[in-house]
């Protein structure tokens, strides 16, 4: 690159050019040349070549010469090149130098500072086996060789790369330009995935500039290698959670199934009874044979008064990580549940079965496990009101009726308002329409005997 003077000093060569002169400037860093220079010159960009190319010329050189080669030798020299002809025949003539007229797979490695294929290839698999011992022992072996640090990262780089290529578009990659397409390449293409060579690449990219302003470059690859070797162990952890999920969907179908089983073994009783008893004993019969969910309506309509959409759907946003911080048997119970209505202060959850409405009303602990979840994702603890999913349509339609037609629906809790989840009823006592006129004056309330 010319100095900022010998630019000043070609400058006005070039204002007034001779007529007999061509100048031909070649530079790998254009964006270094000023402007008034490039406003009078043409430019023209060089591409890399080939691999593939440069494997090709070599091999007419080489016939034309009558020197013997490998051809191994050959695509070592042509990947180290990096597309660059005038380096590869460079590289060439070094290795023709080193064996008396001959171009050997051993004497291209040597000269070129490449780490062979069949120690990157170990050094993956055991990497790959969580063998740290073998994986440290090969770095050893590669180091005392006298194989550069920072080579040794790049060739790494590169060979994951071309698994990656391989993995994706095998029709795209070439014999020439990956340099060596082995069985043993092939073979540990289908042993990694895509998640486990992102890992790696990445690593080797944050190694690789760590190195450049250290001396101690062999502990940084044993650093790496120890945590490659850990990497792998992500994959390990990702099959736990596979098989969780797993469990989850095989207790699902349990759950469907046995669901089954009892309405079949419901209905069969249902039907023996009304052949050998009178219909009102039927009733009874079956009242005492279920375990009905009772819902708080009076929970239910309060957070109905202060529902928004936005906190419904923030609320939704957050139900699978709420789910994910629930234990395997909690999940099991959770699984067919989903918000249906929130508020600031409150949240209705409805569930698809009833039996599992019920005996998650009954775990105490689990509803502990939300409200603590619930705080650490939204920084609030709104109050769970949890119901059978049949009743929710005629819940809130009997609800927006109320509202439309302008009657004010006061609850009392102690009063214990509930609805059964097979005959919805709500009692009002007395002392609450005393409280509602009170409160509202009579014109306002309005008293409805079904």
């Amino acid at each position: 690159m010319l100095s900022t003077g010998a630019f000043n000093a070609l400058l006005k060569t070039l204002e007034e050019p001779p007529a007999n002169v061509v100048f031909i400037l070649a530079t790998t860093e254009p964006h270094k040349i000023p402007a008034t220079i490039i406003s009078r010159t043409q430019r023209f960009d060089f591409k890399r070549i080939t691999a593939e190319s440069i494997l090709q010329r070599m091999i007419y050189i080489l016939d034309q010469k009558n020197v013997d080669y490998d051809d191994k030798a050959l695509k070592v020299i042509a990947k180290a090149a990096e597309g660059g002809m005038r380096d590869a025949l460079s590289l060439l003539d070094q290795v023709i130098s080193f064996g008396d007229n001959n171009v050997t797979l051993d004497n291209a490695l040597l000269v070129t500072g490449s780490v062979t294929q069949e120690s990157l290839f170990n050094y993956l698999k055991f990497v790959l086996s969580k063998d740290t011992t073998n994986a440290l022992k090969e770095i050893q072996q590669i180091v005392e060789q006298g194989k550069d640090a920072n080579r040794l990262i790049e060739d790494l780089i590169n060979y994951c790369r071309d698994l990656l290529l391989y993995q994706q578009a095998p029709e795209m990659v070439s014999d020439g330009e990956l340099g060596l397409l082995d069985d043993k390449f092939k073979k540990l293409s289908q042993q990694i995935n895509v998640t486990q060579i992102y890992q790696i690449i990445d690593e080797l990219n944050k190694q690789q500039e760590n190195m450049r302003f250290s001396s101690h470059q062999s502990i940084y690859l044993e650093v790496l290698t120890v945590k490659l070797t850990q990497l792998s162990t992500n994959s390990e952890a990702d099959r736990v959670s596979n098989v969780d999920l797993s469990q989850i969907e095989l207790l699902k179908q349990k759950i469907e199934n046995l669901q089954r089983k009892v309405d079949s073994l419901s209905s069969n009783t249902i039907q023996i009874e009304k052949n050998n008893e009178p219909r009102k004993q039927v009733r009874k019969n079956t009242t005492k044979g279920q375990k009905n969910v009772k819902i708080n309506l009076s929970q239910v309509y309060s957070v109905l008064n202060n529902a928004t959409r936005q906190s419904l759907n923030e609320l939704k946003q957050v139900w699978p990580d709420l789910m994910n911080m629930l234990s395997v048997t909690q999940r099991a119970i959770m699984h067919v549940s989903e918000p249906v209505a929130a508020s600031e202060n409150g949240v209705v959850v409805g569930f698809e079965y009833a039996f599992l409405c019920q005996k998650a009303l009954e775990d105490q602990e689990l509803i502990d496990t939300l409200e603590n979840g619930l705080d650490r994702l939204i920084g609030k603890v709104p109050s769970l009101v949890l119901i059978p999913v049949e009743n929710w349509p005629e819940i809130r339609s009997n609800y927006l009726k109320q509202r439309k037609n302008g009657t004010v629906v006061i609850t009392d809790d102690t009063n214990e308002q509930s609805q059964d989840n097979n005959d919805q009823s709500a009692s009002t006592q007395p002392t609450i329409i005393q409280k509602a006129e009170e409160l509202f004056g009579t014109d306002i309330v309005e008293i409805k005997n079904d």
